[in-house]
């Protein structure tokens, strides 16, 4: 141990002492630091002797007045050593930081944005514990991301955990007034090729997915054909309403729309998409059968939208169906390559999918007309 070393609570590195010292157990958590280490700047035994002597005398003078007056003190001796500042309550702990950031950022969000809070605010605890937020260091932050990209996370994956970190950790900084920095707000992420990259599913094996689809007859199926000549996100599909079916219009359409179930990803998600081939067949199994205002109520309610449980469901049935790397969220991969070989524009190709391009004319005007899309997704189901 290094108390051993030389004498007691001194060992040298590169000839120069050190002073090390045990915190006791009952103090700990004012330090968030086992053991105090401080450079005593000389390579002279009687003078470090000298030196470590008066500083063990004014911890021990320090730790008892602590003990008799409960840890009511404000000042710690020897605090501007440690790497983790003592416990304030300027200072609050990332568990804390996050039910603010509940309270302030969560208004109108739905299920999905607090288990992601939750989650990411949970693996930076279970790694390096729940702190103080001046507690955590750029070590620690890099410390996490090697954790996250050990467990196999890709890059994107991690860059968005480390997002929602900066974010719930600024927002506390901000309404506390705090001068400590954010630890985790210029980590370094590499760009790392994913081990997994999705790819889209061949228009055969399609047809075969959908013929089996209309065979089983049951809401997973139903779930999957929609999504399949839509081009929908699984969560945008789950957290239909029945009402959003428009099955007697004079183009039928699923209108998406954001609920207190789910969000949408992002402004452009929010669309209408005509509904076509095994879509349509999907849309009016799902409004014969309608049993709840949700179109698959046994993954969604007026609350919480369970994409995990469906992407696994859904996964599972399908992997022993479609090639390597495709899943679910494939047939949307495929959706943009089906839309190109009928030799869609590139702008209605965006709005069908809700994705945005980011450019400035595209906000303008309402978009193509049901009329217009419709006819392009009829050349792709019989493509």
């Amino acid at each position: 141990m290094v108390d051993k070393l030389n004498r007691k609570y001194l060992y040298q590195k590169r000839e120069v002492f050190y002073f090390s010292k045990q915190v006791p157990q009952d103090l700990r958590y004012h330090y968030g630091k086992v053991r105090i280490v401080v450079s005593l700047k000389t390579k002279s035994i009687k003078e470090a002797t000298h030196l470590s002597q008066n500083i063990l005398l004014k911890l021990n003078q320090y730790w008892f007045t602590l003990r008799i007056n409960n840890g009511n003190l404000t000042t710690l001796p020897m605090q501007t050593i440690l790497q983790d500042s003592p416990k304030t309550d300027q200072n609050p702990k990332l568990s804390n930081a996050l039910q603010t950031y509940f309270k302030l950022k969560g208004i109108g969000k739905g299920e999905v944005f607090f288990r992601a809070s939750r989650r990411a605010v949970n693996d930076v605890i279970a790694l390096l514990k729940d702190r103080s937020l001046n507690a955590y260091s750029t070590t620690d932050a890099a410390r996490f991301r090697d954790h996250m990209i050990d467990r196999g996370l890709v890059s994107s994956t991690v860059k968005r955990v480390f997002a929602i970190i900066r974010a719930i950790i600024n927002l506390s900084i901000q309404e506390h007034g705090l001068s400590c920095k954010n630890a985790f707000a210029k980590t370094y992420i590499p760009d790392l090729e994913d081990t997994f990259k999705r790819q889209p599913i061949p228009i055969n094996i399609i047809r075969k997915v959908q013929e089996e689809c209309v065979i089983i007859n049951d809401p997973n199926r139903w779930l999957i054909a929609l999504i399949s000549d839509t081009g929908m996100r699984l969560s945008e599909a789950l957290g239909l309403k029945v009402d959003d079916l428009k099955l007697y219009e004079d183009v039928p359409y699923v209108n998406i729309v954001p609920n207190s179930s789910r969000q949408l990803k992002t402004k452009s998600s929010e669309r209408k998409i005509p509904l076509v081939g095994l879509s349509l067949w999907a849309a009016q199994q799902i409004s014969a059968n309608r049993n709840d205002a949700f179109a698959f109520p046994h993954y969604t309610n007026k609350d919480y939208c369970s994409s995990n449980s469906a992407s696994a469901a859904l996964n599972k049935w399908l992997k022993s169906r479609v090639p390597e790397r495709c899943v679910i969220h494939s047939f949307r991969h495929s959706m943009r390559d089906r839309l190109r070989e009928v030799n869609c524009p590139t702008e209605m190709i965006d709005q069908i999918g809700g994705w945005s391009d980011n450019k400035v004319g595209s906000s303008y005007g309402n978009g193509y007309s049901l009329a217009k899309t419709i006819k392009v997704l009829n050349k792709i189901v019989k493509y």
